[in-house]
């Protein structure tokens, strides 16, 4: 290439062009703390990056992120219909979620999808089952909400369809061309949460709930997630990784316990290195996108938590990968 063609088509175009023909998905981000700010938590609309329709992982925040995220204008690919009754935000809700997939019941992860039921259609709730059982007896259980479920108590009103999901299975969401696959994680030892591998035409994306690393207790459930994303890692199809980052390292007040903080996290991250690259571990997640969630505000005078812990990633990142600390509203591709 010329010295005039590099002038006016600099590296980087190419390369942003190269890349964004490989990506499949998209991510509208609708929360991505930890609390305690209600209306910024755990919550997140995945698609095919071509496609209208969604899943929605987690939902503890919802209509609110949806609002923030219409604002932000990262709903401009998606046509409005003209001849509904409902707002672009009430159609997103209604018409565009095909399927809520969560990952547990604790109330920063599901608040949204309890509030919004009222006005929501009928699609199914993807979970493993002792998550499922939780949502039915703790919470559309006819005294801290309406029966919305497919099961339980009388009245039963039927709008969610609960959907118990198994391991070592993948499930296809209708009507998005999604696939999910779960995986058991600990929070703390004994609580289930929930890791997602999320396929669309061979390739994936990986989601954790909230998780405990395997160092705090005898449950070994990341190691088994690592050993299933090694070889997508060696073969290039693993898009990225949402995994948490609740809190920073001794910060005064915070508990770490169930949890992930920098240190923790990058103890996770090299024993997924070394099981995708034994020879070269530094090299076996070099570029990965690993988008940090769940950070927790303490909300002590003078203290920015989520500068911190970037800080402290950034300072302890010998792997050579890109975190990305999502901002609600905004939408990501993979």
């Amino acid at each position: 290439m010329n010295k005039f063609m590099k002038s006016c088509f600099p590296f980087s175009f190419f390369r942003r062009l190269f890349f964004s023909s490989l990506e499949e998905f998209k991510v509208v981000v609708l929360g991505c703390g930890g609390g305690p700010l209600e209306t910024n938590v755990s919550g997140y609309l995945l698609a095919k990056k071509t496609a209208e329709n969604f899943i929605a992982i987690d939902a503890g925040s919802l209509l609110s992120g949806i609002y923030l995220a219409h604002q932000k204008k990262s709903f401009q690919d998606i046509k409005k219909d003209e001849e509904s009754p409902y707002g672009f935000e009430g159609q997103i809700l209604r018409d565009r979620i095909k399927a809520y997939v969560i990952s547990h019941a604790h109330l920063d992860h599901v608040a949204g999808l309890v509030l919004n039921a009222p006005v929501d259609t009928k699609k199914p709730i993807f979970a493993l089952p002792p998550t499922i059982d939780y949502l039915r007896d703790y919470l559309f259980n006819g005294k801290i909400w309406p029966n919305f479920g497919s099961e339980g108590v009388e009245p039963c009103i039927g709008q969610y369809r609960y959907e118990r999901l198994s391991l070592k299975q993948m499930a296809a969401i209708p009507e998005t061309g999604l696939s999910v696959e779960p995986f058991e994680l600990s929070h703390p030892e004994g609580y289930p949460s929930t890791a997602f591998l999320i396929e669309s035409s061979g390739l994936y994306l990986a989601y954790l709930g909230d998780t405990a690393s395997d160092a705090m207790g005898s449950q070994k459930h990341l190691q088994t997630l690592w050993q299933a994303l090694a070889p997508l890692l060696r073969q290039k199809k693993l898009r990225g990784l949402f995994i948490e980052c609740s809190y920073a390292e001794h910060h005064p007040g915070q508990t770490v316990e169930g949890h992930l903080d920098p240190s923790y996290l990058m103890r996770e991250l090299r024993a997924l290195a070394a099981l995708v690259n034994p020879a070269r571990p530094k090299k076996g997640l070099k570029h990965l996108k690993i988008v940090i969630t769940h950070i927790k505000d303490p909300f002590v005078t003078g203290c920015c938590i989520r500068a911190q812990i970037r800080k402290e990633l950034e300072k302890a990142n010998d792997l050579g990968v890109e975190w990305i600390f999502a901002r609600q509203g905004e939408k990501l591709y993979f």
